[in-house]
């Protein structure tokens, strides 16, 4: 299996993070079997769109929630990356928790 599991939709409470904000959360690398996926399918019309990670942000982003790791943007790059047989990704990862905690948003 690829990922830790293969979900639907988003669990957590909206993050309301903009695409400069992820910008200043510092990349890591995650593997790839512990994400849980939060689409089920890759959709061609959403990959090339203006608002992608494709054309903006390098890394895919991620965000912890109650102990698991919710790919929330980047499932191309965590495709390519298993294809490649790599098991890790560069990702900018979201502590939701510790965030909501901080009053940042």
């Amino acid at each position: 299996m690829i990922f830790k599991a293969i979900g639907d939709s988003r669990p957590y409470p909206d993050h309301n993070l903009s695409q400069g904000e992820w910008g200043d959360v510092p990349p890591t690398q995650v593997r790839l079997d512990q994400l849980v996926t939060t689409k089920r399918t890759l959709d061609l019309g959403n990959l090339l769109d203006e608002d992608s990670t494709f054309y903006g942000d390098l890394f895919a982003h991620v965000v912890e929630w109650q102990g698991d790791l919710y790919l929330e943007d980047g499932l191309h790059r965590a495709l390519r990356a298993a294809l490649q047989q790599r098991q890790v990704l560069h990702a900018r990862v979201l502590d939701l928790a510790a965030t909501m905690g901080t009053g940042r948003r």
